[in-house]
Formats: C-alpha cells, structure tokens, sequence
C-alpha cells in the first residue's frame, strides 16, 4: 500500500521538526521545508526528506511543491506550520513589518495551499492543517499584527472548509498554548527593540514579565505533533485542536466571558504575573547580610 505523502513547512526547528517525526513514525513519507536547510540534517539522518522553500517567496512554493510532486506522485497532507511572532504597539511597528507577518503567516500559508489544491482536487482527497494559535481567539495587547494573523488564518481556515469538501479536502486548524521554542525569545526581542522605550514602555514590560513566566510551564513541542496526528490520521478529524499550556482555559474563558470582562481579567493575570516576577528579581539582586563582604 503506497503510503501517504505529507509537506510540513517550517521544519527547521521545535514544533515543525516534531510534526515532521511523528508523522514519519506514524508511517507516512514526510517531506520537510524550511528556509534553513542546514538545520534539518537531523530529520534527513531519520529518513525524512528536506527540501527549501520561503514561504514569503511564491515562485519557491511552485518550486518546492512541483518537486515535491514529481517525486511522489501525490500529497496527501499539508502542515502549514511556519510562521513567526513580532511583537510591539500597533503605533510602534513599522507597517512594512507589519505586511512581512502578515505575508509569511498569511499569505505564505494560502500561497502553499494554492499549490498543492490541484494536486488534490485531482487525486479527490487531502488534509489540509493550518497552524494558528490561541491567540488567533483570544486578543494580546502589543501584538496586534501576530494575532490579527492568527485572526486571518482563523477566518480563512472556516471558510476553506466550507469551500473544498465537495473534493473530499478537510481544512483543521490546530490552535497551541505556550509551547517550548525560539517563538517567545523572538517575539519578545522584537517587543523590547520596538516598544521597549517611549510611550508603551511599561505595558511592553508588563508584558514580557508575564511571558517569563508563562513560558517556564510551556509544553513540550510533541503536544502540537500529537495534535497534527490527530488531525492528520482521524478518519473524520475535528475542524480544531487546541492543547499546551494555557490555550483550553483562555478559548474557554474568551467564549464564556463578555469582551471586557475577559480584557480585565487578563490584565489582572499579567499584573500578577508582573508582580511575581519582580518580586523574584529583587530576591536575586538582594545581598544577603551574612556573606556581604566588607
């Protein structure tokens, strides 16, 4: 039996690298892109097989999945996993910057979905997952272009699957909490470079306090890849699957709760988490009588 072909993007590191191997372990033929080809040696050493693409680079994606294609003969699974966080005020951030995340999250994700759609409307069948997060359900302040893109992925997500099931194609969207990775240092550097001084100072730091702690209970990177399993093998997958650290509560919370209501009590919560925090910081920073040296 010709086993199933799935491309995950973004496989260079954490979560993508994860998606990828489970997937492979569970028996499908995995092909993994990434801008950083030099990072997957790894999956290359398992068996998977890496190829490039940029996803902000739509003549890459013809490339990649043409490739892709002529190798395997069909694809079966999308995992539209790469995508970044950039943080900072809407006022702060420089629209270029804020086009660029909406580019690779967004379009990027819909570029890839372009390509791959002939391929499967052709073969009848296809699983399309697309990686959002609990903040494309949940509003973040200071970063209103990241979750105005989780937002888009959301949106267009709901209105794909209405569209492609007369092929046989499902659209999943799989919404993580606080997961382990680079995510949260990149999305916090960005924060402090754009709204680390100025007029947004203290909500930026405000914020980067709560995520200081919110991400030492992050979860590990396999709860999103068991997640994708889950949408990738169901024989009737879920049109969404939240998991990790936080995402259940706050989908809940945002659901159950009128807008400001919710508004307040995440304040609330980042204000603790702030106080907790700098509370830590100057136990660190206190000198201790006894072994004070004169």
């Amino acid at each position: 039996m010709t086993k199933k072909v799935a491309v995950v993007t973004g496989g260079s590191s954490g979560i993508g690298k994860e998606i990828a191997k489970h997937l492979y372990r569970n028996g499908m033929e995995v092909y993994t892109l990434s801008r950083r080809v030099e990072k997957m040696n790894e999956l290359d050493d398992l068996g998977i097989k890496t190829g490039f693409v940029d996803v902000a680079d739509y003549d890459s994606i013809d490339k990649a999945v043409q490739t892709i294609y002529d190798d395997a003969g069909h694809i079966d699974v999308l995992v539209n996993n790469a995508g970044f966080g950039s943080f900072g005020s809407l006022e702060d951030v420089d629209l270029k910057d804020g086009e660029y995340q909406f580019k690779v999250n967004v379009f990027g994700a819909m570029k890839m979905i372009q390509a791959v759609l002939p391929i499967m409307r052709e073969q009848g069948s296809g699983r399309i997952i697309n990686m959002s997060s609990m903040a494309g359900k949940t509003g973040m302040p200071l970063a209103s272009w990241y979750v105005g893109s989780k937002y888009a992925i959301e949106g267009m997500s709901d209105s794909l699957r209405q569209e492609l099931k007369e092929f046989g194609i499902d659209v999943v969207v799989v919404e993580p909490g606080a997961i382990e990775s680079n995510w949260s240092k990149i999305a916090m550097k960005s924060l402090n470079e754009v709204s680390g001084d100025g007029a947004y100072a203290a909500a930026s730091r405000k914020v980067a306090d709560f995520f200081e702690l919110a991400y030492r209970y992050a979860s590990k990177p396999m709860v999103v890849a068991r997640m994708v399993d889950q949408a990738a093998f169901s024989a009737k997958p879920k049109a969404r699957y939240a998991g990790g650290t936080g995402a259940k509560a706050s989908i809940a919370l945002q659901k159950i709760l009128p807008d400001k209501a919710f508004d307040a009590l995440m304040d609330q919560v980042r204000t603790m988490a702030q106080k907790m925090v700098n509370k830590e910081k100057a136990q660190r920073n206190q000198i201790d009588p006894e072994t004070e040296t004169k």
